[in-house]
């Protein structure tokens, strides 16, 4: 019975030193990778101020279970999307754990910290006409609002002349505080050695977005057009020498808890040309666009790239006028006239016969056109959607000056059961010196006829109906119409 009990404690021992060895191994085997091991790093870049980063670094592991601490990744990190591969023995290596350690070393998390403990406090102070350093041991009781300290018997608070410290002297760094954003992945490794690892994650605060110039001639004829892509990284890291992808169109995501350019010579060109060293292609339901040499972005950096350039792109300007849906059940202001926006818009078709027939993708055109020196003059912008080819364009580039417009409304009837009748005069006046072509938009809701119209009309949509009213130079053209409605 004695030797019994005997070999059971030897071995029960024997267990205990062995798990006790192995938590010491597993807490002494740490490595550490910086930006230093990279191997190669690339960036695709959303429209949704999303970006993947993927991160591939080269680095000697040991076996068995290990810690990796993975520095130089972004602060704007979202932690669920990351995922490391040994892309060298994939079978070999196995992720137990992942952390993303986002608390940072600072003076105020030191002095959180040493909240009970005991802090070196230097101070200067002046005997016989000279500064000397003087040391004091204190204790920090609080870090609220304020620091309250005890030195010795005496509890002191507040910036006691000569007291004061102007430099504080911590005796170790605390655990668990780490210099910058670190990811750290408690690793099963099979076989020590060489291997390289890719690490990918989803980051915020990574942007782009396309910026056009399309440039007129004085007489309208045909147009140039140069652009530009915008990257801007606020991700909390540099990203150096990256493959940079950007990707058009809107990636649905779950809900998580504009800058001026110049412009050039478009207008010499005579077809659409690719900025040198960009390639598209198709990617699900987006487009994909990737820039065939490395770029540096640091952090809190735009950069701007050379994207689409064409010339000879035929553009046609219209003019607009909009109504509202109100109008057609109620008595427009009491039967006056009143000042209607005469809106000038450019037109194009995004086609191969038209110089372009490429995916445009979401962004802001600046108009500039050429006075009579041939000096180009900014003259409007609006945006665009994310235009495929074959695809029409049209920017409204602002308020026309020499085309006015009112609106009177000549009668209005309620005849009930949700039934209204109304008429309307609009008068365009046209001070230019050729003539031009006014289209007016007039949204109604429910169901409409047109009784009368003096100029043809066409019905856009369910709920639109567009007059086009010709106006000669120095002209004036009246629009008279009646139409009935049902809510």
């Amino acid at each position: 019975m004695f030797i019994r009990r005997r070999r059971a404690q030897m071995l029960a021992g024997l267990i205990a030193a062995a798990l006790a060895a192995a938590n010491i191994t597993l807490a002494q085997t740490k490595a550490t990778s910086t930006e230093a091991d990279q191997q190669g790093l690339s960036l695709t870049v959303y429209n949704s101020n999303t970006a993947l980063v993927r991160d591939i670094r080269t680095l000697r592991l040991p076996a068995g279970n290990l810690e990796l601490q993975f520095t130089d990744v972004a602060s704007q990190i979202r932690p669920e999307t990351v995922r490391i591969v040994s892309l060298t023995a994939p079978k070999q290596l196995s992720v137990l754990e992942q952390d993303y350690r986002y608390d940072l070393l600072s003076p105020a998390r030191l002095l959180q910290y040493y909240v009970g403990k005991q802090v070196t406090l230097v101070r200067q102070a002046t005997e016989n006409n000279s500064t000397k350093e003087v040391t004091i041991k204190a204790t920090l009781l609080s870090d609220n609002g304020g620091q309250v300290w005890q030195v010795g018997n005496e509890i002191i608070t507040g910036m006691f002349p000569g007291m004061f410290p102007y430099q504080y002297i911590f005796p170790a760094l605390p655990p668990g505080l780490y210099s910058k954003p670190t990811l750290v992945w408690l690793l099963e490794n099979k076989n020590a050695g060489e291997q390289k690892l890719e690490a990918d994650y989803m980051t915020g605060s990574v942007n782009w977005n396309a910026d056009y110039v399309l440039t007129l001639p004085a007489e309208d004829a045909v147009a140039g057009l140069n652009s530009w892509v915008t990257v801007s990284n606020s991700s909390g890291v540099d990203f150096r020498n990256i493959r940079l992808q950007l990707v058009a169109g809107q990636v649905h995501q779950a809900v998580q808890a504009p800058r001026p350019v110049g412009f050039g010579g478009a207008m010499a060109m005579e077809a659409k040309t690719a900025a040198p060293g960009i390639s598209e292609e198709g990617l699900s339901e987006y487009h994909l666009y990737t820039i065939e040499r490395p770029v540096t972005l640091p952090n809190n950096s735009s950069k701007q790239i050379a994207f689409v350039r064409a010339g000879g792109i035929k553009v046609q300007k219209t003019y607009e006028i909009t109504g509202q849906q109100y109008y057609f059940y109620s008595l427009y202001m009491g039967g006056e006239p009143a000042k209607q926006p005469v809106e000038a818009h450019l037109k194009f078709r995004n086609s191969e016969n038209n110089s372009l027939g490429v995916p445009l993708p979401a962004g802001t055109v600046r108009v500039y056109q050429a006075d009579s020196n041939g000096r180009m003059q900014f003259v409007g912008e609006d945006r665009i959607p994310h235009t495929p080819k074959d695809e029409d364009l049209n920017l409204n580039i602002g308020n026309a000056f020499d085309v006015t417009a009112d609106r009177k409304q000549t009668d209005f009837q309620n005849l009930g059961r949700d039934a209204y009748e109304s008429a309307f005069q609009i008068t365009i006046r046209n001070h230019k010196k050729t003539a031009i072509t006014v289209d007016v938009n007039e949204p109604v809701t429910g169901t409409w006829t047109v009784l009368q119209s003096n100029y043809k009309y066409e019905k856009t949509s369910a709920f639109s109906i567009r007059f086009e009213v010709p106006v000669e130079a120095d002209g004036q053209s009246v629009l008279n119409y009646r139409v009935r409605v049902h809510r």
